[in-house]
């Protein structure tokens, strides 16, 4: 498998060798759909609360009395059954949402959309990716040039400048390999691999 190597404007200036077990897999659907909806869900914090008719602030005065008045039976407002009142079942804080997935199942999956990035013509190399302050303005300019509007930036050596100036960038994200996750694989439209980075990736998921 060979990928592009692009040079400072975009272009593809010559090509780089990738191994096929990484970058020429088949596309796997079902394993890329798994892995990308629990890494979203292990994101989730689980943090949210209701509350029971016990812990609902209400009186537990009988609103009126039992017989006479041509209305349903009530005992107190707190009543799941009426507007305020408590929950049946509440949802409680230390809600699980996480999903379990196995090592070899994650890094086949980060390999299937990695080739299926490749196929696309979404994933390209570069030889290094740097700005010389840290200026969201540089960086900007830079990708413009390259024809580059949406894009994940996976670089070795995380340089401040590059991490400081991407920040404001709302379609641009820069990280390591180890923090390459499925979720930003599959949203921007374009992926730029360092040439080390990439070392490291083909290191990693051998």
């Amino acid at each position: 498998m060979e990928l592009k190597l692009l040079n400072d404007q975009g272009q593809a200036a010559s090509n780089v060798a990738a191994p096929d077990t990484i970058f020429g897999r088949d596309y796997n659907e079902a394993l890329i759909h798994q892995i990308v909806v629990a890494y979203q869900a292990n994101a989730r914090s689980g943090n949210r609360k209701q509350k029971d008719r016990e812990e609902v602030h209400h009186t537990t005065k009988k609103p009126w009395r039992q017989k006479g008045t041509g209305r349903a039976r009530a005992g107190m407002s707190s009543s799941p059954l009426w507007r305020g009142g408590g929950r049946i079942f509440p949802n409680s804080p230390d809600e699980n949402f996480s999903h379990k997935v196995n090592k070899k199942m994650y890094r086949a999956g980060l390999c299937s959309i990695l080739s299926q990035l490749a196929r696309e013509d979404r994933l390209s190399v570069i030889e290094s990716l740097s700005v010389d302050a840290p200026k969201t303005k540089l960086l900007s300019q830079k990708l413009k040039g390259m024809g580059l509007d949406s894009v994940l930036v996976i670089t070795d050596n995380l340089d401040e400048n590059l991490l400081l100036a991407s920040r404001n960038l709302p379609n641009v994200l820069v990280c390591e390999p180890r923090h390459a996750d499925p979720v930003s694989l599959v949203f921007f439209k374009k992926v730029l691999i360092t040439k080390p980075a990439l070392a490291k990736i083909e290191e990693m998921l051998a």
